[in-house]
């Protein structure tokens, strides 16, 4: 990583190899503060319908639309509909907490900035590298991803695989370079594709189990009864079904993770404390809404023992995958599948292009806190760090591994390695939401002065939290069962499963014992650092907007209207 200027009790110095100047900026980065340097700086160029679009696209992938394949047909329609619900639920505890965090002190650095200050500075420097390992892991995990979609038309041995990588990943690097407004755009009609394909397959879905499709079958709640609501794994009887329905935790972690993707762009948001919270507060809905309508729906179409099922789980990322292609096909429709292929597609490209986002400005807040090498948080006159992104587009091309060994068993191994460094990255944000309200209250915070509180206060975050550890450590427990191929014990699926949690341990306590740091004291957490800029900056927006509000009065009428509430 380039270890250079890395003193005992520093943490990455901010000294060498940069210049004495670069040296004074993160110096005051490292405070939280939002500093007038020409060389650090992010731009606030997310407007609030980029931040609310991002929230949800992040969300909204392959987990869902090809995921709950493999999870019906392992556990059931209402083991999927309880873990997908119950999650959801857990993924809207942590976004509480995070929101109440970033509406508070905006910080460039996310979360690294979060933990540093109110936490433990050792756990600022582990969630920061533990959140940069996931997108590095995930973003070659995308394109991988977008070449077996490919495939669904053109054979490999036609076209190589790593033709389509390339392609690709230029086309994400561009539009990471070209600055945070077209990023922003980019994503946004990207993600409103995503929402549209979304509610176009759970209207189609609804329609086809009401017996609107050519086979005229009025399909209602049938396979619930038979062959029944739950399917057993492992074991027989009350034990293999709760078996079942623990596997489906992992499926449902994954479908989630990148929810919290909007804590990593406070920092070029435009008017955070307005735009966050109301990403926030909608993520219950659009959870309710497309993931949860989703899952029950899909159970009500396709029998959790259909061959059709059970072959596509066994198919790669492409449509013949999904459990709603199987839905459809069933039906007597016969060319959407390709369609929702096109669509697959898109799915994957804005995941791919969003994940490169994130770790670039991952690594970047690393850098700001000085537990990175300094260099990477220095950006260009578009506020874009190129450094950061040079990086992480050259570790991006290890998805070129993938072209010559079998990438439907890598990208088993990749989904299992995300997941715990998201599940653990989730562990890291309630960490700190309990520790930042226990500074609170032991500061004495005016109710006032909090723009947005979680509703279920520090108690949600202990609830989540134990919930959160207890599916990290037995999100593979199915590893340690008998194996046709392995045996009693899958070591293959154990390490990938796990090795994020020692790698986390040990980021956390080397850390503590190089630097020798303390964790932070509730009435000794800087809590106001930076804060008069930020409010500053939001009189100004305010001010500005209202300004631009009387002369182009009823201009976005339609949006606010009829998109923005579900958006």
């Amino acid at each position: 990583m380039g270890l250079m200027g890395f003193k005992k009790g520093e943490g990455f110095s901010s000294e060498a190899p940069v210049k004495n100047e670069m040296s004074s900026d993160v110096a005051v980065a490292e405070e939280g503060a939002v500093s007038d340097s020409r060389h650090i700086e992010l731009h606030r160029g997310l407007e609030a319908r980029h931040i609310t679009m991002i929230a949800i696209g992040g969300a909204i992938g392959t987990g869902l639309i090809i995921g709950t394949g493999e999870a019906l047909a392992k556990a059931g329609p209402a083991a999927i509909l309880i873990s997908y619900a119950f999650m959801g639920f857990i993924v809207y505890l942590v976004m509480c907490g995070l929101g109440e965090m970033a509406t508070w002190l905006p910080m460039p650095s996310g979360f690294t900035g979060y933990s540093t200050r109110f936490c433990d500075p050792a756990l600022g420097f582990a969630i920061g590298w533990t959140y940069w390992f996931k997108y590095i892991i995930v973003t070659p995990n995308q394109l991988t991803a977008a070449a077996l979609v490919i495939q669904y038309w053109v054979p490999t041995e036609r076209i190589n695989a790593g033709v389509w990588i390339t392609i690709f990943l230029v086309v994400i690097v561009c539009i990471n370079y070209f600055g945070i407004r077209f990023f922003g755009e980019f994503e946004f009609w990207l993600s409103s594709f995503k929402v549209i394909v979304i509610c176009g397959l759970i209207l189609l879905s609804f329609i086809l189990m009401l017996g609107g499709g050519p086979d005229h079958d009025r399909k209602g709640f049938r396979y619930w009864k038979d062959p029944g609501a739950f399917n057993t794994y492992i074991d027989t009887g009350s034990a293999g079904r709760f078996y079942a329905f623990w596997s489906t935790m992992v499926s449902a972690t994954f479908a989630y993770l990148g929810t919290e993707l909007v804590g990593v762009t406070v920092g070029e948001a435009q008017n955070p404390r307005r735009t966050i919270p109301r990403a926030i507060k909608l993520t219950f809905y659009r959870i309710v809404f497309f993931y949860v309508l989703s899952v029950l729906l899909v159970g009500t179409l396709v029998p959790y023992n259909s061959r059709d099922l059970v072959f596509a789980t066994n198919q790669d990322s492409s449509a013949a995958a999904s459990p709603f292609v199987v839905a459809i096909k069933s039906s007597g429709i016969r060319i959407l599948p390709d369609i929702l292929n096109a669509c697959i597609l898109v799915f994957v490209f804005s995941a791919a292009n969003s994940d490169l986002y994130i770790a670039t400005r991952t690594i970047y807040g690393l850098a700001r806190e000085g537990k990175a090498p300094a260099i990477f948080c220095r950006t260009d006159k578009r506020g874009v760090p190129v450094y950061a992104l040079i990086l992480c587009a050259a570790i991006a091309c290890i998805a070129y591994m993938n072209v010559s060994n079998d990438s439907k068993e890598v990208f088993g191994y990749f989904v299992d390695l995300v997941t715990i460094f998201g599940l653990l990255t989730w562990v890291s944000l309630l960490v700190t939401h309990i520790f930042f309200v226990r500074a609170r209250k032991a500061q004495q915070v005016p109710e006032s002065e909090i723009r947005y509180k979680a509703p279920f206060g520090i108690w949600g975050s202990y609830f989540a939290l134990f919930w959160c550890i207890i599916v990290c450590l037995t999100k593979s427990f199915d590893c340690f069962t008998h194996n046709k191929e392995w045996g009693n014990f899958d070591y293959k699926t154990f390490i990938t499963s796990y090795l994020g949690i020692p790698l986390y341990l040990i980021l956390i306590s080397g850390y503590k014992i190089f630097t020798r740091c303390k964790g932070v004291k509730p009435h000794e957490a800087d809590l106001y650092t930076g804060k008069d800029i930020i409010d500053r900056e939001e009189e100004a927006f305010l001010a500005a907007k209202e300004m631009e509000g009387e002369r182009h009065s009823g201009g976005n009428w339609f949006y606010r209207t009829f998109v923005a509430w579900l958006f």
